[in-house]
C-alpha cells in the first residue's frame, strides 16, 4: 500500500514535461485575451510545483552552476537563429540606426550605471558590480519575443519591435567583454598591464570580428547550400532542422576560433536571410526554431520558479529590491531615451524602445558563465538580487508589453488616417 502511494520521480517528470509542451502549444491562443505572458504562467508554475513537496529536486543555480550555464546557452543560442531568420529588414548604416544607437550608447551607459549601483548600492566589490552591470546590460532575446518582430515576411516589423529584435541580437558582442573584464578582475588582472591588452586585443577586438567572420561565412555556406546550389537545394527537404544545424555549426566553430559564438549564431542567421529574402523555407526554419526554443525557455523558467520556491530570493533586502528596481525603471529606460536623442522616430516609440528592454535567460547565463570562469566570493546575494530583477521584468513586461504594443498600432493608424 506505502509502495502505491509513492510517486516515481521520473513518471513524474514525464507528466511535467507533458504539461509544458501542451503549455507550448496552446499558450499562444490561450493566452491571448489574458493579461498574461507563457513566461509568466511558467514561472508561476514552478513556484506550485516545487512548493507542493512533490519533487525533492532544488534546482538552485548556485548549486547546478554548470547545468545553468549550458542550458541557458543553448537557449540563448537557438533565440539567436529565429531573431536572424525573422528580421525583414536589410542590414544597413540608416536602416539599422535605432540599432546602432541603442548599442552604441544605451548599453555601456546601462554598464556604467550598473557598476555604479553595484558598488555604492549594494556594497559589491568591483569585480561583482561589474559583472552585476554587464549581465543586466543586454535585452534579452529569449523572453523579448512578445516585443519582438513577426515570423519572416510578415510584416509585423514596426520600428519598435524591429529595434528590440535586432538589439537583442547584437548586444551580446558588447556585454560579454565587460563579463570578461569582470573575470579578470577577480582575478586580479585589472593590476597586470598585459593582462589589460589582452583583454583589450582578444575579449574586445579579435573575439567581435571573429564571430562576425565566422558567421557571415556559416550563414552564407548554408545560404548557398539551400537557395543557390541548383542541383542539391536543401530548402527542397523542407526539413527545418537546418536551422539547428546552422546554428550549432556556427556556434561551435566560432568558439573553436575563439570569437564570440552568439554574435555569430545571429550574424549567421541575417546572412541566410540575405541570400534569398522572400523564400518560404526562412519560415519553415523559424518556426523550428521558435517551438524549440519556446520548449527550452518554459523548461528553464519553470526550473526559476522552483529555484524562486525553494529560496533564491531570501538574501534579498529591501536594498536590493530597490536597486534592482532603478535598473529597470530609471537606468534603461534613461539610458534608451539618451541614445536616441536626434533619431527621426516619434518620442512615443522611443519611449516603449527604452522602457522594453526586457532582462531575462542571458543574463542568468552571463552569471553563470563568469561564476564559473572567475573567483567572485560568496554570490548568494548577486543571484537573489538577479533573480528579483528578472522576476520584475518578466511581470511588468509582460503585462504591459502587448497593451503598449496595441495602443501604438492604434496611435500610427489614427495618425495616418
Amino acid at each position: 500500500m506505502e509502495r502505491a502511494l509513492t510517486a516515481d520521480p521520473y513518471i513524474l517528470f514525464l507528466l511535467g514535461l507533458g504539461l509544458v509542451i501542451l503549455l507550448v502549444s496552446w499558450a499562444p491562443v490561450g493566452l491571448k485575451r489574458l493579461p498574461l505572458t507563457l513566461a509568466i504562467v511558467c514561472v508561476a508554475l514552478g513556484v506550485a510545483i516545487f512548493s507542493s513537496g512533490l519533487l525533492a529536486f532544488d534546482p538552485d543555480p548556485r548549486t547546478w552552476d554548470t547545468v545553468t550555464e549550458k542550458l541557458t546557452e543553448a537557449v540563448v543560442i537557438i533565440s539567436l537563429m529565429g531573431c536572424g531568420l525573422k528580421l525583414d529588414r536589410k542590414i544597413g548604416w540608416k536602416r539599422w540606426g535605432v540599432t546602432w544607437r541603442l548599442l552604441a550608447v544605451a548599453m555601456p551607459v546601462t554598464i556604467a550605471a550598473g557598476t555604479a549601483l553595484g558598488i555604492w548600492g549594494l556594497g559589491f566589490a568591483l569585480p561583482m558590480a561589474l559583472l552585476f552591470g554587464a549581465a543586466l546590460a543586454p535585452t534579452d532575446p529569449v523572453l523579448a519575443s512578445d516585443v519582438q518582430v513577426g515570423p519572416p515576411g510578415s510584416g509585423e516589423e514596426d520600428e519598435v519591435r524591429f529595434g528590440l529584435t535586432s538589439e537583442a541580437g547584437l548586444n551580446d558582442a558588447l556585454a560579454f567583454p565587460f563579463v570578461h573584464l569582470a573575470i579578470l578582475a577577480s582575478l586580479g588582472g585589472l593590476a597586470s598591464q598585459q593582462a589589460l591588452l589582452d583583454w583589450g586585443l582578444v575579449k574586445l577586438g579579435w573575439k567581435i570580428l571573429a564571430g562576425v567572420g565566422a558567421g557571415w561565412l556559416v550563414g552564407a555556406a548554408f545560404g548557398w547550400m539551400l537557395f543557390r546550389d541548383s542541383k542539391r537545394k536543401l530548402s527542397h527537404l523542407g526539413d527545418g532542422l537546418i536551422a539547428l544545424a546552422a546554428t550549432f555549426i556556427a556556434y561551435a566553430a566560432t568558439e573553436l576560433a575563439h570569437g564570440y559564438g552568439f554574435l555569430a549564431v545571429f550574424a549567421a542567421a541575417v546572412t541566410m536571410r540575405n541570400w534569398e529574402r522572400d523564400h518560404d523555407f526562412h519560415e519553415e526554419m523559424h518556426d523550428l526554431s521558435d517551438q524549440i526554443e519556446r520548449l527550452l525557455m518554459m523548461l528553464l523558467l519553470v526550473l526559476f520558479g522552483g529555484a524562486i520556491a525553494n529560496g533564491l530570493l531570501a538574501g534579498l533586502t529591501w536594498i536590493d529590491a530597490a536597486v534592482g528596481l532603478v535598473i529597470l525603471f530609471v537606468v534603461r529606460p534613461v539610458a534608451g531615451l539618451l541614445s536616441l536623442i536626434g533619431a527621426p522616430q516619434p518620442f512615443r516609440e522611443k519611449v516603449l524602445l527604452a522602457f522594453l528592454g526586457i532582462r531575462g535567460v542571458g543574463t542568468i547565463y552571463y552569471v553563470a558563465y563568469a561564476l564559473n570562469h572567475g573567483r567572485f566570493g560568496d554570490s548568494e546575494r548577486l543571484w537573489a538580487v538577479i533573480g528579483f530583477i528578472i522576476l520584475a521584468s518578466i511581470i511588468v513586461h509582460g503585462v504591459t508589453a502587448t497593451p503598449l504594443l496595441e495602443r501604438l498600432t492604434k496611435w500610427r493608424t489614427s495618425r495616418a488616417g
